[in-house]
């Protein structure tokens, strides 16, 4: 029993982390994208395509955190599908940094974060989420 309440703690918390990521990631992307100031500014060379990847992944963030508060095994495959996607976002990028293209630093360090934050959701989500509809009942 205790082993089964730790897990649901574990559960909760990596759930709301990625809600609040989420959010956090709307914030900051909807100010750069939609705000014509300082945000845009600090911003600096930012790559428009990861930008709006970034954006709009905030939202598939906030349904995969979702789903994992309510133990939901779609949650998993979401999470991982978030983590392969933003895989092949970080090379698109490289294919850009390597055509010359502008570019942030802190752009090369924020897709290696996702990519690792979105991997360990999605292995952490498939190990502890039931994987039948007969074991998620109760």
């Amino acid at each position: 029993m205790a082993k089964n309440t730790q897990r649901s703690g574990w559960v909760r918390a990596v759930s709301a982390g990625a809600v609040a990521f989420g959010l956090l990631t709307l914030k900051e992307g909807g100010s750069v994208l939609f705000i014509d100031g300082a945000a845009r500014a600090a911003a600096g060379a930012y790559v428009p395509f990861v930008l709006w990847f970034n954006f709009l992944a905030g939202f598939a963030y906030g349904v995969a955190g979702v789903g994992l508060w309510c133990r939901r095994r779609w949650a998993a495959w979401l999470a991982l599908a978030i983590a392969a996607a933003t895989a092949c976002i970080f090379v698109a990028f490289g294919v850009h940094v390597l055509g010359g293209g502008a570019y942030e630093q802190r752009t090369v360090l924020a897709l290696a974060l996702r990519t690792l934050v979105w991997t360990a959701v999605g292995t952490f989500a498939w190990r502890v989420l039931p994987r039948t509809a007969a074991s998620s009942v109760g």
